[in-house]
């Protein structure tokens, strides 16, 4: 049978099936050499670049190089804001490994208290594996040395040397400035992908402002690496780019003698160029050390400004709103010139209480038996009330508003520091929305609003820009910041500014309005204190901003009240008045009043900068009898009956 098999046995069909099957296996081959020689095409034509670069990572290491910051300059070139050689000390998770066990070694190396080991570990914890993070900012050169001795014990940790920042007049430019600090979880969003190459960025002041001119673009070193990670060679170097350098309008001389002019009393105080906008000087008082916030302030400082009531930290002068009391005279006087209600020569008579129609209620003026027959210029330098309560209700409130927002208030004044307010422009409007239980606008509300009262809120620096107005005849945008630079030896360029606003089309209406402000110091007005000695003349309104209210209409003596509820002193004035190159606004908190308080420190700032002349250890107020009669203003106005005479005011206001 099987012979029989063998006999039937089909060879040829046997054949066609070998070769079939030998065809199927080598298209098999075939197809798998082919998707082979795809794939090495894909890998080394199509994704060359790709994993050409995967590969070059393998051995390379980009180093992120930190740009220097940009330097800060007074006027006359003197630095404020400095950068100084420094080393820090930075630890890569993934290659130091435990963090607990890293800080156990470094015991006796590198000097860390409790709260910098606790914000290490936080920091360390939360940090990606192949991010360095900072150990300790600013170590010493000893520490320095010592790690250096010791590095072999620390895989992972790396002495990195950078640029810190510095603030050589510490405290007396602390709210202008500002400080860096640390950089944060909210700095890194705002920088993205070049943020691991900054250690600090701005926090306030103008390091905040301008810190994208400041801050630069980080540059990188590529280091050729090892199998185990470690360098090899340098392959070169991407430089970054510095930051711009910024030039301040303000003279860091001046800054001293507004800070000693006030001695040991509090508030603020901000000096402009009417002709320009720049600010000369700008203090808020007290204030504070920025190089503690730096590398980061210790808990105890921290806690020691949070503590002290008087708030260091806040910067009056662009955050600190009060009611701009009678200073706010000159500028409704202005306006109820150039709104044809009023004229210079008109006049209302002062009896010392003001009364709306079918009311019981008085509104006094600071002399019981009146001022008598008031025009413009008496009503500025005697600082009559009851010619601006009867102005505002001739005027309006609507139109009180329409000017005084003209002037400045109720909104920012664009200067270049983060966080300014806009303060309160009293309206209906506002107060329906602020102060509803309060009922509907009242007359009496514009009455208050007419000698700054009410729910007025202001700034120094709006009433310094609104003074500076009047004395050029333009409202130019306050500025801290004249030029900025991009290197060392490339020129300054001026940093460009709003265009300016002609504060009045009536020329007559606005010199009403400084001879008015002229009396005040050298006339029978209420500043004749700071007279004595001057060889050139001021212009100036003294003002009270009442934190209290009076009861009835008895007055209240600012002196027998807490420190807190005391009266804000405010004085506004620019000089020299026949051709002005210099404004200011101080304001000061528990003074008393403008012309004992706040006046003589104006008058101090002017001497420094117009005479050079630095202020003295303060000394207790001593009264100064007023000079029996005015000076001749023709030198001013053209005629010497610019200011009637009348009998000196007995009461400071």
């Amino acid at each position: 049978m099987n012979r029989r098999a063998r006999l039937l046995k089909d060879h040829a069909c046997e054949a066609a099936l070998f070769r079939r099957r030998a065809l199927v296996g080598m298209l098999c081959a075939l197809a798998g050499l082919a998707g082979l020689a795809l794939w090495y095409f894909r890998l080394q034509v199509v994704q060359h670049e790709l994993y050409a670069t995967r590969s070059e990572a393998n051995r390379m290491r980009l180093v992120p190089v930190a740009p220097a910051r940009g330097l800060i300059y007074d006027r006359k070139g003197r630095i404020l804001a400095d950068n100084i050689a420094a080393w820090r000390l930075d630890a890569v998770p993934e290659r130091a490994g435990d963090g607990v066990a890293l800080l156990s070694r470094l015991q006796g190396v590198v000097a860390l208290d409790a709260e910098q080991q606790a914000q290490f570990l936080r920091d360390y914890r939360a940090a990606r594996p192949f991010k360095p993070v900072t150990l300790k900012l600013r170590i010493s050169d000893e520490e320095a040395a010592r790690f250096a001795v010791n590095r072999w014990r620390f895989p992972g940790v790396d002495l990195v040397p950078y640029l810190g920042r510095v603030y050589p007049y510490g405290a007396l430019f602390a709210h202008v400035i500002g400080y860096v600090g640390r950089i944060d979880d909210k700095d890194l969003a705002a920088l993205g992908d070049v943020g691991g190459a900054y250690t600090h960025a701005g926090k306030t002041g103008l390091e905040r402002y301008y810190e994208d001119l400041l801050r630069g673009k980080p540059g990188y070193r590529r280091l050729e690496t090892n199998v185990a990670g470690r360098t090899v060679r340098s392959l070169g170097t991407v430089p970054a780019t510095p930051g711009a350098d910024l030039r301040l309008s303000i003279d860091a001389d001046l800054q001293q003698a507004m800070v000693d002019a006030f001695g040991e009393l509090e508030g603020s105080a901000v000096a402009v160029d009417p002709r320009t906008g720049e600010i000369l000087a700008m203090v808020s008082l007290p204030a504070f050390d920025p190089n503690l916030f730096v590398n980061g302030i210790s808990r105890a400082d921290f806690q020691a400004l949070n503590d002290n009531p008087s708030r260091p930290q806040f910067n009056r002068v662009v955050l600190g709103g009060v009611a701009p009391g009678s200073t706010i005279k000159p500028l409704l006087g202005l306006a109820g010139l150039d709104s044809g209600l009023r004229r210079p020569e008109d006049k209302i008579l002062s009896t010392g209480m003001f009364y709306l129609p079918g009311q019981k209620r008085g509104y006094g003026d600071s002399h019981r038996g009146g001022h008598g027959w008031t025009d413009l210029r008496k009503s500025i330098y005697d600082s009559v009330n009851t010619y601006y309560y009867k102005l505002a209700l001739d005027m309006g409130i609507a139109r009180v508003d329409q000017y005084m927002g003209f002037y400045g208030f109720g909104r920012p004044t664009g200067v270049d520091l983060a966080g300014e307010i806009g303060g309160i422009l009293p309206s209906p409007q506002w107060k329906a929305a602020h102060a509803p239980k309060q009922g509907r606008w009242y007359p009496g509300d514009t009455v208050i609003t007419g000698i700054g009262q009410g729910f007025w809120k202001v700034t120094p620096l709006q009433l310094a820009h609104g003074v500076a107005g009047l004395a050029s005849g333009w409202l130019r945008p306050p500025h801290l910041v004249k030029d900025t630079r991009t290197g060392f030896d490339a020129p300054w360029q001026p940093v460009p500014l709003r265009q300016p606003t002609r504060i009045s089309d009536n020329p007559a209406h606005l010199q009403a309005v400084r001879e008015g402000m002229i009396g005040t110091v050298h006339g029978p007005g209420t500043a004749t204190n700071i007279r004595p000695g001057l060889t050139y003349l001021i212009a100036g309104k003294t003002g009270t901003a009442q934190v209290v209210s009076r009861r009835g209409t008895a007055a209240i003596n600012p002196r027998n009240l807490p420190m807190h509820l005391r009266h804000r002193a405010l004085f506004i004035a620019f000089a020299p008045a026949d051709a002005p190159t210099i404004a200011i606004a101080v304001a000061i908190e528990g003074g008393g009043y403008g012309a004992s308080t706040a006046a003589p420190i104006a008058r101090k700032v002017f001497d420094a900068w117009l005479l050079g002349k630095r202020p003295a250890p303060p000394q207790a107020e001593t009264a100064v009898p007023p000079v029996a009669a005015p000076p001749d203003f023709s030198a001013v106005r053209g005629s010497p009956d610019a200011v009637p005479v009348v009998a000196p005011a007995g009461a400071a206001r």
